[in-house]
């Protein structure tokens, strides 16, 4: 369920704007939906975890804020990301 370094580092690696960026909106809206999408597993399995599904509304919360602050000021790296991450069908 934990997002592994590796796996971090590859999401990183795949999202980065320039060499040393891991904090750009692109980045971590791609963290957040590798992290969501771990804890969507873990909630099929576990479905009276209310405590995680709190902390999953709070992640979904977070990246909808940065997915509408990419769009608002960078559009085109908005359209990449939520493309590339399958968002938004």
């Amino acid at each position: 369920m934990a997002l592994t370094s590796e796996k971090k580092g590859k999401i990183i690696k795949d999202f980065q704007t320039h060499d040393g960026d891991t904090g750009s909106a692109e980045v971590q809206i791609a963290l957040l939906t590798e992290k969501i999408n771990d804890l969507n597993e873990h909630l099929k399995v576990h479905k009276k975890d209310f405590h995680s599904r709190r902390g999953l509304l709070l992640m979904v919360g977070k990246r909808r804020r940065f997915i509408e602050y990419l769009q608002k000021y960078d559009f085109a790296a908005y359209q990449r990301t939520v493309q590339k991450l399958g968002l938004r069908k």
